[in-house]
């Protein structure tokens, strides 16, 4: 299917360029480009569009502020800022309205690229409402507890890199916006980041400082909301699939760059339940309590009450925010390995492991979802090594219940 580009810059040499470098993607893309953010506006107005790459300094109106208005007149369009600008005043007011930046001079291999994995992951989404809503978040709710114990940690000079990336490793919305900014080209980053570790000593601490205690980016669940009753154990069972997913992988793969994504895959594969909670209350209260009839699996719940699974939701997002296609493929399909036909251990091979065997011992009937996929296992060559992973899983219940538990086992 066709998709509606629309490009922004006051600059005509920029838009001829840009006209001439796309000039190939004609039969994937239709293209409008204009000269003013009120330009923009008016085209929106006229026809549905699926994106807007705008500059970001122009006249009268900047990027930033023209996107914000996007964000609330046209939800369902992915936001792209493109700019030669990299200061941090840039960075910290285009974070919110924008999904992604790219530099100038464009990458158009990058923005296809980019622009490809969003609407992808989209067109899954049959739900249009539910994908507009998605659009428009700027974070992903945080923990209270965590959430405070980041903001009394930055309120202090001391507080190290190492710190901050402990804390944030331990929340789901944290860890997914610090990684949807390492991606950008604000950092100057070269290639995917998919560890936290490095993403937060990209970013820096000044910045995440910033983005807490003046921006606000981060924001944090109602401790009395109907949902909070179900967080804490959602939480817990992001952290321990996440802690799962990097053993297995160190322990197939001996590489620690690999542990790394799937410590972060594993952290962020329900993300997508985190956002249905925070955004669609009454009908997840539904879900949940069509799963408590013991008639439905939480994923037939969500097709009926919300029109779309979890994972869908949760990828879509990590999609639209530009992570990496290794952690996006493994949220969106952590449910349903064998969907995607691998050829060799991933990402996504540890996360689905990690969560079958996590929430096969899970009490929560949120967090207790799925099965392993013994068949997947089998077309990998890697069926006998599920009991050796389970021990894995049950060293890392036995370091809870005696309080020795590091859910990183790269922590420092």
């Amino acid at each position: 299917m066709t998709k509606h580009l629309l490009f922004v810059d006051d600059e005509k040499m920029i838009l001829d360029g840009l006209r001439r470098a796309l000039h190939g993607m004609r039969d994937e893309w239709e293209m409008k480009f204009v000269d003013s953010p009120a330009a923009a506006l008016q085209a929106l107005e006229q026809d549905p569009f699926d994106a807007i790459i705008s500059d970001m300094r122009m006249p009268t109106m900047d990027g930033a502020e023209l996107l914000e208005r996007v964000k609330q007149l046209h939800g369902d369009v992915v936001r792209i800022i493109l700019s030669g600008q990299s200061k941090r005043e840039t960075v910290l007011r285009s974070i919110t309205p924008a999904h992604q930046f790219l530099s100038k001079p464009c990458d158009i291999q990058e923005l296809k690229r980019r622009l490809g994995q969003a609407f992808l992951t989209r067109d899954l989404l049959r739900n249009q409402s539910l994908a507009s809503l998605v659009s428009r978040l700027h974070s992903i709710p945080s923990l209270p507890t965590v959430y405070s114990e980041l903001t009394t940690a930055l309120e202090s000079e001391d507080t190290s890199l190492v710190q901050i990336e402990q804390i944030i490793s331990k929340d789901v919305g944290m860890a997914a916006k610090i990684l949807q900014l390492a991606n950008s080209a604000f950092i100057g980053a070269r290639g995917n980041v998919s560890s936290l570790r490095e993403a937060v000593s990209l970013i820096g601490a000044e910045t995440v400082r910033s983005l807490t205690l003046s921006i606000h980016v981060f924001s944090q669940f109602d401790r009395h909301s109907s949902a909070a009753a179900h967080l804490s154990a959602l939480w817990d069972h992001s952290v321990a699939v996440a802690s799962l997913a990097q053993r297995i992988a160190h322990l197939e793969t001996g590489s620690k760059s690999m542990a790394e994504e799937c410590f972060t895959a594993g952290l962020l594969h329900d993300v997508g339940k985190i956002l249905l909670i925070a955004e669609m209350p009454v009908e997840y209260r539904q879900v949940i309590a069509g799963m408590d009839t013991n008639t439905h699996s939480i994923r037939a719940a969500e097709l009926e009450f919300v029109g779309c699974p979890h994972e869908q939701v949760g990828a879509y997002l990590m999609s639209v925010w530009g992570l990496p296609p290794s952690i996006v493929r493994a949220v969106q399909f952590h449910h349903t390995p064998s969907e995607t036909a691998p050829d060799s251990f991933s990402t996504l091979t540890a996360v689905h492991c990690a969560d079958a065997l996590a929430s096969a011992s899970d009490k929560s009937p949120l967090n207790h979802d799925l099965e392993l996929d013994t068949s997947h296992l089998e077309g990998l060559g890697l069926s006998e090594k599920a009991a050796v992973w389970q021990g894995l899983h049950e060293e890392f219940l036995s370091a809870s219940v005696d309080g020795k538990r590091d859910c990183n086992v790269f922590s420092s």
